[in-house]
């Protein structure tokens, strides 16, 4: 790359090293030049929107250099480099889609109405719902600078057992502080559908979990019972995100113990706040887990300091003023971890079927296998306990290997030799929760839209 003048231009070679990037996919490419043309024709009235974006005119159009981001497997997110400052654009995938998935029009529509009452949520730019343009909708949004963990803590931090409290703390007041939002003073209260959220949100995901079934995953037919039987009433309504994790957290670079950002809107409605904390935890594995557990682990929440899933829930409750008990608390941790279980089947599917060429997806069947086991030895505990569940390797292994039980003693070896086994068949991949995802993004300071 060379300057106007011809001599290497070295600050934009650098600039191209953007953390957690990569060159855009094949399959996922767009027409940059027709979105740099719907940008100036949209450029808002409001200076701070595109503060520092040198977008040019028609007659010196400015076309930014594009990324793709490598993390998370739903929707598609690509950064826009443009002089003076970055962008993020948003678009579905390609291929069949669950029904009601991939709204960029309510996306968008969400984040626009939370950021007033919200300041966490990242400023929009403009939503596109034309086609022609890019043969999808899409829309804008600025790009927030700060640091997202990824699987390990950054070494650069050097943060001690009490840094590390306050920054698990600090993830969990914004979840809490997320929750008492104002749903009707944000403008929002046609996202609720009043009482049953519970009763539907069983009910919505068992159905997804059946419309997504491929031959070579298992039926989830007695965790879906067992969910349906002991489902518990709504505590409340409250905005909820659906992804809270701290990789869609934006953290201050000069103190992480400060959440900047909260990424990732595309499952955000009304709903109840202890499904959004279960699905949340659902995540959460943390230093006295199993090593099955941990050979899946996608945040450093495990770090020396961090909360347990107990404390997050206890102090969750203290923050938002609820008093959950450990036998209430059992329903919500089975149903995020189902809940994850279909997601990571609704991607599954996809390469089931061939609809994505990424070989990262392959790994997603024997994480969906690992997510049954789990939610069957939490039911089968009885005692709803808030402590680590300990998932065997004979109750796990034959899944995540794809072989038959009968197979399990030519496993032979101990726990150690187990993880090995696994962590081979994934081939290194980065996960997602307890699961493998496209490329990932490695752990650091970086800025991004997702």
């Amino acid at each position: 790359m060379t300057a106007r003048d011809g001599t290497p231009d070295r600050d934009a070679a650098l600039r191209r090293r953007v953390p957690g990037t990569d060159a855009v996919r094949r399959e996922d490419a767009f027409d940059v030049e027709a979105v740099a043309a719907w940008l100036r024709s949209i450029a808002p009235d409001d200076p701070t929107v595109l503060a520092g974006v040198n977008l040019g005119d028609d007659d010196e159009p400015v076309i930014p250099e594009v990324r793709q981001y490598t993390g998370g497997a739903s929707n598609l997110t690509y950064l826009l480099r443009y002089p003076g400052a970055d962008l993020v654009l948003r678009r579905p995938p390609a291929g069949t889609k669950a029904r009601g998935a991939h709204d960029m029009k309510r996306e968008h529509r969400v984040q626009s109405a939370l950021r007033p009452v919200y300041p966490l949520v990242p400023r929009m730019v403009g939503f596109c719902g034309d086609h022609s343009v890019i043969g999808s909708d899409f829309y804008v949004m600025e790009r927030m600078e700060g640091t997202i963990l990824r699987k390990e803590l950054p070494r650069e931090l050097l943060m001690d057992r009490v840094t590390t409290r306050h920054l698990a703390e600090a993830a969990v007041d914004a979840l809490a502080d997320l929750h008492s939002v104002d749903v009707g003073a944000a403008g929002l209260g046609d996202l609720d559908r009043g009482e049953g959220y519970v009763r539907r949100q069983v009910e919505g995901w068992s159905a997804r979990y059946r419309r997504a079934r491929t031959p070579d995953v298992p039926d989830f037919a007695p965790v879906m019972k067992w969910l349906h039987a002991n489902q518990p009433d709504d505590v409340g309504h409250c905005l909820v995100h659906n992804d809270f994790r701290f990789d869609n957290l934006v953290l201050d670079p000069d103190d992480v113990t400060h959440v900047i950002g909260v990424l990732d809107w595309e499952m955000a409605t009304v709903g109840d706040p202890l499904m959004d904390l279960g699905g949340a935890l659902a995540y959460w594995v943390q230093d006295d887990d199993g090593p099955l557990f941990k050979a899946f682990r996608r945040q450093p929440t495990h770090a020396p300091g961090m909360l347990t899933r107990k404390q997050v829930v206890e102090r969750y409750a203290r923050r938002a003023g609820l008093d959950i008990t450990a036998e209430q608390w059992r329903f919500y941790e089975v149903f995020g971890l189902f809940r994850l279980a279909v997601i990571a089947q609704q991607i599954n599917h996809r390469y089931f079927h061939g609809q994505t060429t990424n070989p990262a997806f392959r790994a997603f069947r024997p994480g969906v296998a690992f997510l049954e086991q789990r939610c069957l030895r939490i039911i089968r505990t009885g005692d709803g306990r808030l402590t680590p569940t300990r998932v065997s390797p004979r109750d796990v292994v034959p899944e995540l290997l794809g072989v038959p039980r009968v197979v399990l003693p030519l496993l032979a070896g101990g726990v150690h030799d187990v993880r090995g086994k696994v962590t081979g068949l994934l081939g290194g991949l980065p996960v997602i929760g307890d699961l493998p995802v496209i490329g990932g993004r490695p752990t650091g300071t970086t800025g991004g839209g997702r």
